[in-house]
């Protein structure tokens, strides 16, 4: 029997520095909300944030099998990221098989149509939607986390009902741990509340942007999407963009875990993620028309952020210009903590 632990060699050091981040920063920075400082508070509500962001990305990580050289193991550690991440409600090999028809269909399969639901639903709830969305509140995710909870209860499926137990026990660990923080500290759990809110926005600022897929809400594992077009190997990298933190200082794409090198990660997904930009560099050079630098986003996704909630067409991006993404309204709802 094998004794080794991770998959890769070379990613020993890497993923016990990523996974020790995580759990660490997640740790310091609880405790740091509960300090009388108020720049403490802050720090400590900035490092929650980015440690269940790093999290996140390891739940990515996990689901590709990259880090632990046994399913087991990676599965084992994504249940623990998945709940640092608030994401438990949903088991980790749920999240994996939704993920992996994103590679495989090439295409944003999603729990379901949160556009349709808005645009068919009540004129009430959709205002308050745009208006929570306006005020840079990730009302859309929070509405896919909610539907995650609740599906177990609102479904015919036996697949799903069996879930009901599982939902309610992680219901009532979160809520006694919860209650536990508000008998401390009240401000502590308003400020655990920001720091997740910071996890979600921040995440769902990569995934707006990484693809124009074309998307659909397939509830089942075996559900079909329609074969109205060629979705090869080509038609992946041209809908996918690396939208890169930065290119001066590509060391800052670690605080996305390098997550953002995504035409990389889609060449190859089982390239573990210290090695993206390597591969990156080999694969695509330093001159890549698909890669468009956060900066060059940060204005469509000010200004695109109602019409990228209700418009089924996710933009278009220029091939080059300061102003290329001007027009890229990017995707919402499609991300990888919510699938079931």
């Amino acid at each position: 029997m094998s004794s080794q632990v991770f998959r890769y060699a070379d990613g020993k050091l890497a993923n016990s520095l990523a996974m020790a981040y995580a759990l660490g920063g997640y740790i310091l920075g609880c405790s740091l909300l509960f300090a009388a400082n108020g720049l403490l508070n802050a720090a400590g509500t900035l490092l929650l944030g980015h440690a269940m962001v790093v999290a996140a990305y390891l739940i990515h990580e996990f689901a590709h099998g990259t880090i632990f050289a046994k399913p087991k193991a990676n599965e084992r550690a994504g249940e623990l990221c998945s709940w640092l991440c608030g994401s438990c409600y949903a088991g980790f090999q749920d999240l994996r098989r939704k993920h992996m028809r994103h590679h495989v269909d090439r295409a944003d399969v999603i729990t379901f149509d949160t556009k349709a639901f808005l645009n068919q639903g009540p004129a009430w709830l959709r205002r308050l939607v745009l208006a929570l969305e306006w005020a840079y509140i990730p009302a859309v995710e929070l509405i896919m986390h909610f539907y995650v909870i609740a599906l177990p209860f609102i479904t015919d499926n036996p697949k799903h009902r069996a879930r009901r137990g599982k939902v309610l026990g992680v219901l009532l660990i979160r809520a006694a741990l919860f209650a536990l923080v508000a008998s401390v500290s009240l401000k502590a759990l308003l400020l655990y509340g920001v720091a997740w809110m910071l996890m979600l926005t921040v995440l769902r600022f990569a995934d707006a942007y990484q693809h124009t897929y074309d998307a659909f809400a397939v509830l089942e594992d075996g559900g079909a999407i329609p074969a109205d077009k060629v979705r090869d190997r080509a038609y992946e990298q041209h809908n996918t963009y690396s939208n890169v933190v930065s290119l001066r200082w590509p060391v800052l794409n670690l605080l996305l875990l390098n997550f953002s090198y995504h035409n990389a990660h889609h060449e190859k997904p089982v390239a573990p993620w210290y090695r993206l930009p390597a591969l990156h560099r080999e694969l695509y050079g330093s001159d890549y028309v698909q890669v468009i630098p956060m900066h060059l986003l940060l204005k469509s996704f000010h200004q695109h952020r109602l019409r990228r909630v209700i418009d089924d067409h996710y933009g278009s991006v220029a091939e080059q210009g300061a102003g290329r993404a001007d027009g890229f309204y990017g995707a919402v709802g499609v991300s990888f903590l919510t699938a079931v």
